[in-house]
């Protein structure tokens, strides 16, 4: 496992939102996936919970990109954090921090964990 497989799912998971089907984004964390998303007070345990915030996520037509990746790899355990900035439909910029906890689970990566949040400065 490289930096670059671990990087590249950020591009399938941002590939996800332009599909502007939640399924396709809930699809890739595990089913007891937690999400504390930008845009929510509301911690999301599961894929039912998921897929809710990103109805109204993908709504605002976002396209993500990384500014800062920072990626370490523990045997089934892979960790990208650091900034990235969407840019939204209507001309929206939010730069924000996010951590992605992905596992191996013998046939793909999945996210079990995916934090972000807004910049506070």
């Amino acid at each position: 496992m490289n930096d670059n497989e671990i990087l590249a799912l950020f591009d399938e998971w941002n590939n996800a939102l332009q599909t502007g089907n939640p399924k396709n984004v809930a699809a890739l964390y595990e089913s007891n996936g937690i999400l504390l998303p930008t845009v929510s007070n509301k911690v999301r345990h599961n894929h039912a919970e998921i897929e809710d915030y990103f109805v109204h996520f993908l709504a605002k037509g976002p396209q993500g990109k990384i500014d800062e990746a920072n990626i370490r790899t523990f045997g089934e355990l892979a960790i990208n954090s650091g900034v990235y900035t969407f840019t939204f439909a209507d001309g929206a910029v939010v730069q924000a921090r996010y951590t992605f906890v992905y596992r191996w689970n013998g046939q793909r990566w999945l996210i079990v964990e995916h934090h972000s949040s807004a910049m506070p400065e």
